[in-house]
């Protein structure tokens, strides 16, 4: 990362996938399986991260990352030029660098190899399912789905396609996009380069946040999920229509199949346990992550001190990109632990803002929010959302319930489950943490929160 810009190499990226699977495939066989049994392929990967790349299959720049800036003026430039209502009701989303949209403008804008290859038609768009996809099947495969789609700028939310009006707005004719399916469909079929002897389809594709909801069961109209990783995304079904928030949140894809689609709202949280390794890296805090759990009950509250970890801006419902992080309220008595308790309490603070606009958006209470990732191994975090919240909340004891979700999407394609019936019958949540009867902290401690995000707002 350097002033804003966060980059990946794309075959880094690639190969170490295709490393991982290796392993996985290796611990499958010493569990007694075989890889003759395995039927379909599944594909969840983080959403907004893009590759772009020639007609030969050679990256033309690195995979430019979903936390990058490089596009602040171009979003101030859209909206000066008054396209964000135009935006946001094609789209379901708002003007800002966290979708791709923008990033790919300024790589059209400033790179010349982008540039030029965009005025010949042999510039190729993909985010990391596409990406994965087109190198898994040799360059046989060129498609996304709906999910991935909705998180571009350039996916019409009411069409279900790519809007050829905004592609022009935003001066990027002659752009090579993937088809688009369902997220349950037939993308290709691949050996995995060599690690299987025979190729196997790839049944399913679908983004991290969705494949989540669609793993813990986000089915109906009401039900939400929050997944709690580097950043944290909180999807709430809203059913078969791509309804408008009023209150700073998106609209977008919740997911599909060939003969449905459900919509949702979600609120982006830009750093959740990004702030936790910014405590462990750059502090040197604590040696681990798991430490900062005893860390937080070491104190009875958080003194005061908040931290607004806007490293990268904050996202839903402020979207206020421009601000910076910040640790407010120290004084000499002020302790590590302090500091990590108010960072662990940022994540349940960011959430309830969230959860109270999209209660507002879609005229109803939530009766319990499920949980994955890897935060919710924080038992002090976990408890603190439950009782902000007011609400019970449900863990899945999966670290990963994406790779559930992709799996599930694949298996549905390829027959391995019959239907979403069969798949409501399974247990996910392994857990419940109800929320303590009383505690003061929780409620004072989001008024200092809400006025802390305030007065930042007003300096």
């Amino acid at each position: 990362m350097d002033n804003g810009f966060v980059e990946q190499n794309p075959e880094a990226i690639y190969q170490n996938v295709l490393a991982s699977v290796k392993q996985c495939l290796e611990e499958f066989e010493k569990t007694g399986h075989a890889r003759e049994q395995i039927a379909a392929i599944g594909i969840s990967n983080q959403r907004e991260t893009f590759v772009i790349w020639d007609k030969a299959g050679k990256p033309l720049y690195n995979a430019v990352v979903w936390q990058c800036k490089r596009s602040v003026e171009i979003c101030e430039s859209l909206k000066q030029q008054g396209l964000g209502e135009k935006i946001n009701h094609k789209t379901g989303l708002l003007i800002d660098p966290y979708f791709s949209g923008t990033k790919l403008m300024w790589l059209a804008q400033n790179q010349e190899t982008v540039k030029q290859a965009l005025a010949k038609g042999e510039a190729y768009f993909g985010t990391i399912d596409t990406w994965l996809l087109y190198k898994l099947t040799g360059g046989q495969s060129y498609a996304t789905d709906y999910t991935n789609a909705s998180r571009t700028l350039l996916f019409n939310l009411h069409a279900l396609n790519w809007d050829q009006e905004l592609i022009g707005l935003f001066g990027l004719n002659g752009i090579q996009l993937p088809e688009i399916k369902p997220s349950s469909a037939l993308y290709g079929k691949t050996t995995l380069e060599g690690l299987l002897d025979h190729a196997i389809p790839v049944t399913g594709m679908i983004g991290d946040s969705h494949a989540a909801a669609f793993g813990e069961g986000c089915f109906e109209t009401g039900t939400a999920k929050a997944t709690l990783g580097t950043g944290c995304s909180i999807l709430m079904n809203i059913g078969d229509k791509p309804l408008p928030s009023k209150n700073g949140m998106v609209t977008t894809i919740c997911w599909s199949m060939e003969d449905r689609v459900d919509y949702a709202y979600e609120g982006v949280i830009v750093s959740c346990g990004a702030t936790i390794e910014w405590l462990k890296n750059e502090l040197a805090l604590f040696s681990n992550s798991t430490d900062t759990e005893a860390m937080a009950k070491a104190v009875d509250d958080n003194a005061g001190v908040y931290l607004v970890p806007a490293f990268s801006g904050l996202g839903s419902p402020h979207w206020d990109m421009e601000r910076r992080a910040s640790i407010t309220g120290m004084s000499f008595g002020t302790t590590k632990n302090h500091i990590v308790r108010a960072a662990l309490e940022s994540i349940p603070y960011q959430i309830k803002d969230v959860i109270v606009a999209m209660e507002k958006d879609a005229g109803i209470s939530l009766k319990e929010l499920n949980t994955d990732g890897g935060m919710t191994k924080n038992a002090f975090l976990v408890q603190f959302l439950a009782t902000l919240l007011g609400k019970p909340v449900s863990l899945i004891g999966m670290p990963d319930v994406s790779a559930l979700g992709a799996a599930y999407m694949a298996g549905l394609k390829a027959g391995v489950y019959s239907d979403l019936s069969q798949l409501s019958s399974f247990s996910t949540a392994t857990r419940q943490v109800q929320p303590e009867a009383e505690n003061h902290h929780c409620s004072a401690g989001y008024t200092g929160w809400t006025a802390t995000i305030k007065n930042y707002k007003a300096s």
